[in-house]
């Protein structure tokens, strides 16, 4: 899910409000002059399938029964030339996470566990490969101490035969039985021939590595594969394993801040620079560290170039006396510990290092997706998964609409609003536009309501798949609208069509409605 200007996914935007509202008849023309001149048409379900569901909907949304599919891998690959295999590292892997591949389609609510073992396998390859065996590799999915099933791509690459610059992985996850579950794709990989040893420049973004990117560590010692360690997080400790590898954002960091606060600071991350490493799954974080270029296992004390993919670099701990020593990350077996440097004695601003505190930095990218079989009843692949990206809200009060940016939308999705289908047009896909269910949909006293209601949002396939989302849409009133309170008795019937009118042009038209996480 990469629209052009669209963020991550996994990390949606700030709030988007509106504040300002029209006139109400004037609002409602316009609205519906927009709705004629959308391209596509607006369909809701029937009444009879709607009710069905909603059902299966609201189940989905007590019980938390959504399954994931997590792929990392790194964003650029070297490629193979003759008959050597440069196996991608760190190598591709996936996780399996969520209560929903424990839970059989059909079971009760009970939610009882399925039989023992993986109820899934995996097969991983290019997305140029046929399909047979030897372009493609079967994941073995081990469960983590944290429930999640873990497997790993150890021997994909890519060969010189292949002349593109850019390709995915492609993952097909099948059954226990061999019934499909459906073909994932990972983000695009930059091909490259060899790590530049050129002093970078600016101008080439691709290979450069920004404030706030996801990147991985990992160490080779005397360039030999068998003997590869990533930088982890086990336990709640940083380690050097050699099997799984963790992701980190790399953030600029600013020397006066504390522990864990990072100040926005935007730009490419030059060595010399203070930077700190935070793991993406456990928020667990480094001390800040100055990142070095290394060349013939020194660091360089006096280089300010901007940091490139597959660079050696070492992490220096502050606070080193002048000279060229002090201390840097080191890796010892499998634990992570502090080297001791010296100066080098034939050259000035160089500190000399051991292979263990020598490591590779390249950045990683990641993709999710989530969805829920145990409500459905149908043989068909969830795929493709529909991705959301950004929101975008138009209208307010009685009639608002909002448009859905991301990307694997089609014609037979709807939206839902917590356990509300939302009237919905089809416009591409990469664009879905929907009705804002009236907040009356959930909140039986909504004339007396005070306080923000937040609905969660997700997708659901016309054959009663649930696509679960990170987004979700909150109505607030104004205060200043109040009428009444639930403790005063109800106004006399004749009354009801006066109360209602005042309320339909202070309260509802004047709801502010929020997009949030």
């Amino acid at each position: 899910m990469d629209p052009a200007g669209a963020t991550d996914p996994s990390v949606p935007p700030n709030p988007l409000t509106h504040l300002s509202l029209q006139d109400r008849s004037e609002m409602q023309l316009q609205s519906e002059a927009d709705r004629r001149s959308l391209p596509g048409t607006w369909t809701r379900s029937s009444p009879e399938h709607t009710t069905i569901l909603r059902g299966g909907v609201r189940r989905c949304l007590q019980q938390q029964c959504e399954q994931t599919v997590r792929i990392l891998h790194a964003k650029v690959a070297q490629k193979s030339y003759g008959n050597e295999k440069r196996f991608f590292c760190p190598p591709p892997c996936v996780y399996l996470s969520g209560p929903g591949w424990r839970v059989k389609p059909g079971q009760d609510e009970a939610h009882q566990a399925g039989d023992a073992g993986p109820t899934v396998c995996g097969y991983m390859g290019l997305d140029s490969a046929s399909g047979s065996a030897a372009e493609t590799q079967k994941l073995n999915f081990e469960q983590q101490p944290d429930s999640r099933e873990f497997g790993c791509a150890k021997t994909l690459y890519i060969s010189d035969a292949d002349k593109r610059k850019h390709f995915r992985l492609v993952l097909r996850l099948v059954l226990r039985g061999g019934r499909e579950l459906g073909t994932f794709h990972s983000r695009l990989i930059k091909v490259i021939s060899k790590p530049s040893q050129k002093k970078q420049s600016l101008k080439n973004t691709d290979l450069c590595i920004s404030s706030g990117s996801k990147v991985s560590l990992f160490n080779r010692l005397r360039s030999q594969t068998v003997s590869t360690r990533y930088l982890s997080v086990e336990d709640g400790a940083f380690v050097a394993s050699a099997r799984q590898w963790a992701a980190f954002t790399l953030h600029l960091a600013d020397g006066h801040s504390s522990q864990g606060d990072f100040p926005p600071r935007e730009g490419y991350v030059r060595y010399g620079s203070l930077v700190q490493l935070v793991c993406t799954v456990t928020g667990i974080t480094l001390p800040p560290m100055i990142i070095r270029k290394v060349a013939k296992q020194c660091a360089l004390l006096d280089v300010d170039e901007p940091i490139s993919q597959l660079h050696k670099c070492a992490f220096q701990f502050p606070g080193s006396p002048p000279g060229g020593g002090g201390t840097y990350l080191c890796l010892a077996t499998e634990k992570v510990v502090q080297f001791q440097a010296s100066p080098c004695p034939k050259e000035a601003n160089r500190a000399l290092l051991n292979d263990s505190s020598c490591w590779t930095i390249i950045g990683t990218e990641s993709v999710e997706f989530s969805f829920s079989t145990s409500l459905a009843c149908t043989l068909e692949p969830v795929t493709p998964v529909p991705l959301i990206s950004t929101l975008e809200l138009s209208g307010g009060g009685d009639v608002a609409t909002l448009e859905l940016h991301g990307e694997n939308f089609h014609a037979g999705l709807k939206v839902w609003f917590g356990d509300v289908e939302a009237e919905t047009m089809y416009r591409s896909p990469r664009s879905l536009v929907c009705v804002v269910p009236d907040v009356a949909a959930f909140c039986s006293d909504w004339r007396w309501l005070r306080a923000p209601i937040t609905i969660p949002m997700s997708l659901v396939r016309a054959d009663g798949l649930f696509y679960p989302s990170a987004f979700s849409f909150t109505y607030t009133p104004e205060y200043s609208a109040r009428l009444g309170h639930p403790g005063v008795p109800e106004p006399a019937t004749d009354a009801d069509a006066l109360l209602e009118s005042i309320h339909q042009e202070f309260t509802r038209t004047n709801f502010h409605l929020f997009i949030q996480t």
